[in-house]
């Protein structure tokens, strides 16, 4: 069945363009995407069914690359179910989720579990990352063929950082031999061991345990020497600190196979949000400077930084409810990532086409996706939003099963109204 979603704001991030139009949506693909008016009126004859999107933003779908989806070993933080919906209910139409589960996606048959219990519970998009070291311990490299084989887009060790720089070196070459992808996690694991906070002042009048934003320079100029030696395929999975970008930005200029991506949460909030120790403020890698956070968010809207994540990272009441050093680090983010990335736009730091092209467009192409695209032939993932609407954010009403958001009762603007996995309608605001 054909469906035309008529007068919407487009957002394309593969053109950069923002204009009123149509598109065209025939089964699960776009048919078209029309902006003369003479075409539209002409598939407004043809379609099966017209939805007038009355002026509202429609973009293409969100890929949010590191989700943690807690199956198995912790369903009662995440399931697929409560996930998934959460993703729909925030625009996200493609999650790519963690191995950072218990036990670790780290076998074929582990991995073979994973999709089939995201395709029976999810309504978006599900592809799992591997593990690149068993039980992401660090002293063996998995089959990474055999999990390539078995559908894993990625490989990576999570917050585990691989300390034997021998174990990393023949995993990123064993990688590159079979073109896989390794999103590594940058930081000198020494030195943020036990870390709770950035070091600096504010840290030292809280008396927390703190690590030197050094910590993430030097894991990533570790990386980049891996990858000059090995040639791999690599993503950085979170860039929080102004220190690293001088070695990112050389990396690229020398040609290395390397993209970079940041967090919602460090993009819109710094240190001093950790106020008198609010553990939902408390992420891995640690809020930082202000100054940090201008200089990250200055790399996204250069393109220095590829994309935009949620990071989502589901923790219980229990683990939350404790003293600021003893407490989980992570904050959900997946109903939150679009409200928040939008006040990058209302504070003029990004427009709309930039934002889509970190948020799907390269997320999407890093990944060898035909996703995240606002064009003939790609899939209808799409997300229809309004961007000014403003709300309070009350984490009672999200959907995932944990409600960690450090948004809990702060104003937001943007509202998803519908989102269209396969051009089926997985969410609509009533």
């Amino acid at each position: 069945m054909t469906t035309l979603l008529c007068n919407a704001r487009l957002i394309d991030p593969e053109a950069g363009t923002d204009c009123l139009g149509a598109v065209l949506l025939d089964g699960a693909k776009i048919s078209a995407v029309l902006t003369d008016v003479s075409e539209i009126e002409g598939a407004k004859a043809r379609a099966a069914q017209t939805l007038d999107c009355g002026g509202k933003c429609l973009a293409p779908g969100i890929v949010d690359l590191g989700v943690k989806v807690c199956e198995p070993g912790e369903r009662h933080k995440e399931s697929f179910g409560s996930a998934g919906l959460a993703a729909a209910a925030g625009g996200v139409t493609t999650i790519i989720t963690r191995p950072d589960t218990l036990p670790a996606i780290d076998t074929p048959e582990t991995l073979e579990f994973i999709r089939r219990r995201a395709n029976e519970a999810a309504p978006v998009h599900v592809l799992p990352m591997a593990a690149l070291t068993k039980g992401r311990q660090g002293r063996e490299m998995t089959e990474i063929g055999f999990l390539l084989d078995a559908g894993a887009v990625a490989f990576s060790d999570c917050d585990h950082v691989v300390r034997d720089t021998k174990v990393l070196s023949r995993a990123l070459t064993y990688a590159r031999s079979l073109g896989a992808l390794v999103v590594g996690h940058p930081q000198e694991p020494t030195l943020s061991a036990g870390a709770a906070v950035t070091s600096g002042k504010f840290a030292s009048l809280r008396g927390l345990p703190a690590v030197s934003p050094m910590a993430e320079r030097m894991g990533i100029d570790r990386d980049i020497a891996l990858l000059e030696m090995t040639g791999a395929r690599y993503h950085a999975d979170q860039i929080t600190t102004a220190r690293a970008l001088p070695a990112l930005e050389r990396a690229r200029k020398n040609g290395l196979d390397i993209t970079a991506g940041a967090s919602i949460h460090h993009l819109t909030l710094n240190e001093l949000d950790v106020a008198d120790y609010r553990t939902f403020f408390k992420l891995k890698p640690p809020l930082r400077s202000e100054d940090d956070r201008l200089a990250v968010v200055e790399a996204l809207a250069s393109g220095l930084i590829d994309t935009l994540s949620s990071m989502h990272t589901p923790q219980d009441e229990e683990s939350k409810r404790l003293p600021y050093e003893e407490a989980a680090s992570g904050a959900v983010g997946l109903e939150t990532l679009l409200p928040a990335a939008l006040r990058l736009v209302h504070a003029g730091h990004l427009d709309l086409p930039a934002l889509f092209r970190a948020l799907s467009l390269n997320p999407a192409k890093r990944l060898g996706l035909p996703c995240g695209r606002l064009s003939k032939g790609a899939p209808a993932d799409l997300v229809l939003f309004d961007p000014d609407t403003p709300f309070i954010m009350d984490r009672y009403t999200l959907r995932s099963k944990s409600r960690n958001t450090p948004f809990d009762g702060q104003r937001m603007q943007g509202r998803i109204l519908a989102t269209y996995v396969s051009g089926q309608q997985v969410y609509g605001r009533e």
